[in-house]
């Protein structure tokens, strides 16, 4: 048997302080993830042709995929994705067109259908909060980018 071991080491995903990301997530490329922001294991954000921004308070489940890559029949040109805030990628979810999801969007089903909820982020912050708490028990988590902000005398 032939093992190959590859790793990826992408210095441009940034990490806001606060957010849970677990290590098992696959995160490549041009990515920023806000404060608040929940990505279960298995979930994967690709950013090929351009960036991806997930704001604030997002919740992106288990086997979803987040990825900007244009189709080979496609002008070049920078993609962009983002994700404003409240936002819920269901399991096994895809988004993979150059788009900015409205606050509060959910995608959810077999068909990634789409949906408005009527609460605004609050009503998850109680499953935010539970999630932040549970999944470092179960997982390793990706370390938040440190800022590169100088430091005021």
């Amino acid at each position: 048997m032939e093992y190959s071991l590859q790793i990826v080491i992408d210095f441009n995903v940034k990490i806001s302080p606060g957010a849970v990301v677990c290590d098992e997530s696959e995160i490549i490329g041009d990515v920023t993830i806000g404060t608040r922001t929940v990505i279960h294991p298995k979930a994967k954000i690709i950013a090929e042709d351009g960036p991806i921004i997930i704001g604030e308070n997002n919740i992106i489940e288990e086997l979803a995929c987040i990825i900007n890559k244009a189709p080979a029949t496609a002008s070049p040109g920078s993609r962009q994705v983002m994700l404003t805030s409240g936002c819920i990628i269901g399991a096994a979810c895809t988004v993979t067109s150059s788009e900015d999801l409205d606050e509060n969007c959910v995608i959810y089903g077999a068909n990634c259908e789409r949906r408005m909820q009527k609460e605004h982020p609050p009503a998850q912050t109680l499953q935010i909060d539970f999630l932040t708490k549970i999944l470092p028990n179960y997982h390793y988590l990706k370390k938040p980018t440190k800022s590169s902000t100088p430091q005021r005398n």
